[in-house]
């Protein structure tokens, strides 16, 4: 079995599970007994600030959005840029944690770029590759800059990136450009 840990899964416009319509889930965790991911795109008007108030004793100013991690509930999982607090390297640069302990200590840093997530994704053995085969989904590289990436539409941008790496790998083409008009 090939593990997708640590790329992206790209919801395909022929998903309609509204969980998932234009979702971009960065996956965590994926082995013979399933997968774990975290739906990257998709923030909440909730702020850290407010929830930690919820949830913790220990201050927190941080005015970022939560974001809905995906359908499943369970702990509140982190994706960020702090070594000192991973609990699992996702990609180089980019960590996961769901400890408490790290999480107090990271809402509350500003040096390195943070998601927290309410919810998360899951799948059982074999049913993430039945629905890549299905075509529900298409796996790409991930990177950090698209993992914390704050802009209006992930899934457009991740898609686009994929559709021209696609391109320039079966019509090895060294480069596209952004205006073929130009060409």
């Amino acid at each position: 079995m090939q593990s997708y840990e640590g790329q992206f899964l790209v919801a395909s416009s022929l998903l309609l599970d509204n969980n998932f319509v234009k979702t971009v889930v960065l996956l965590v965790q994926h082995s013979d007994e399933g997968a774990l991911g975290l739906v990257v795109n998709r923030p909440t008007s909730k702020t850290v600030k407010e929830l930690w108030r919820e949830v913790s004793d220990a201050p927190c100013e941080n005015q970022s959005p939560i974001h809905l991690g995906g359908p499943v509930s369970g702990p509140l999982m982190a994706v960020h840029a702090a070594r000192k607090f991973a609990e699992i390297e996702i990609l180089p640069g980019v960590y996961f944690t769901a400890k408490k302990e790290n999480l107090d200590q990271l809402v509350v840093q500003k040096r390195h770029p943070l998601k927290i997530f309410a919810g998360h994704a899951g799948w059982g053995p074999g049913q993430l590759e039945h629905e890549i085969e299905e075509g529900a989904w298409t796996v790409t590289s991930a990177s950090a800059e698209f993992v914390f990436f704050d802009g209006t539409d992930l899934w457009e941008e991740v898609t686009e990136q994929h559709g021209r790496s696609l391109l320039e790998s079966v019509l090895k083409i060294k480069h596209i450009p952004e205006d073929p008009s130009v060409n």
